[in-house]
């Protein structure tokens, strides 16, 4: 783990709306732009590649013909892990020397190909996909667009600049999935979202708090000007739409649940702050919720972390075959 301080990135910014490609290339160039400035950890909003589908909370669900056309879209221009997408981040990782935790949009292609996850992709300074987490509960809406994932991708990553991990939007309210991060030592805490103002700022300084760990909260800025009139939903939908569609609001929080970077809002930017390893031991002599204030005499946790695969291939047995058995 880091001794000396060090400077990490928040990066506010509106993606090139369901344009994987153009969207890729422009975090590429942000990674670029942070490490530049010093940033050793770089991190994006939840759902960024290609866009957070936003029209989940304007179209009705008996638009269906609507909803088609905009899924096959999303669909279309999701990412695959591995796959090119992934290999120009990690490359874009690597010669920042930095490690990066981005948001996108998933496509299942080790079964149908047809099904999203929300999912935070995890990138090593040496280009190396660590890991990567499918949010668990998509909230509301979302569920429209993706499908929820399981204990097998929660997970945390030991790295020199201390233990990383983190949640996606309101899995934050989740208060047995923000102890598991806890619990497993979370020191640089991901809360990549699409959510803003009050209390989700409230929330980032809550867990920095409770789990004495500084917070990334980091969301996307959208405009609508930024939707192409192209996108059958638009002209319909968001006709009496503020300019606005959402402000941003990425914030950094310390351990003592201050504000150390933003909140900013109305605006792309990236935001970054210094950190200090000896915040994220310190303060828990105080407070150390998934230590000596956990009381496990008392309280008892389990996380199941198998995997549900949606299909197993299972080979014949050599008796099998060798009776001859297809």
């Amino acid at each position: 783990m880091a001794e000396q301080i060090f400077t990490i990135a928040a990066i506010q910014a509106a993606p090139v709306f369901l344009d994987r490609e153009a969207t890729i290339k422009k975090a590429c160039d942000l990674v670029a732009e942070a490490a530049r400035h010093g940033a050793r950890l770089v991190v994006f909003p939840e759902a960024f590649v290609p866009a957070y589908p936003d029209w989940v909370w304007a179209v009705p669900p008996g638009q269906e013909g609507l909803l088609n056309d905009l899924y096959a879209r999303l669909l279309d221009q999701a990412v695959a892990v591995p796959g090119p997408a992934t290999e120009q981040l990690c490359r874009a990782a690597r010669q920042a020397n930095a490690y990066v935790v981005i948001g996108i949009n998933e496509r299942n292609v080790e079964a149908s190909g047809g099904s999203l996850y929300n999912t935070l992709l995890y990138i090593d300074p040496q280009g190396k996909l660590m890991g990567k987490h499918r949010k668990l509960v998509p909230t509301g809406a979302e569920r429209l667009v993706w499908a929820q994932g399981d204990g097998s991708t929660l997970q945390v990553f030991d790295t020199p600049l201390g233990k990383l991990g983190g949640l996606i939007c309101w899995e934050n309210y989740m208060p047995l999935a923000r102890y598991a991060m806890y619990a497993w030592g979370t020191q640089i805490y991901v809360a990549a979202t699409w959510d803003r103002g009050e209390p989700w700022l409230s929330t980032l300084r809550h867990i920095a708090k409770e789990g004495r760990t500084y917070v990334v909260g980091c969301c996307s800025i959208l405009r609508k000007g930024d939707i192409p009139d192209s996108v059958p939903f638009k002209v319909r939908f968001y006709a009496d739409a503020d300019e606005w569609i959402n402000v941003g609001d990425s914030a950094i929080v310390n351990p003592d649940g201050e504000f150390i970077a933003g909140p900013v809002r109305l605006k792309e930017d990236i935001l970054y702050a210094e950190i200090d390893p000896r915040q994220m031991r310190g303060p828990k002599w105080m407070l150390d919720v998934a230590g000596h204030y956990g009381r496990p005499d008392v309280f008892q946790f389990g996380v199941n972390r198998v995997a549900h695969p949606m299909i197993t291939a299972v080979s014949a047995s050599p008796t099998s075959r060798a009776r001859g058995t297809p």
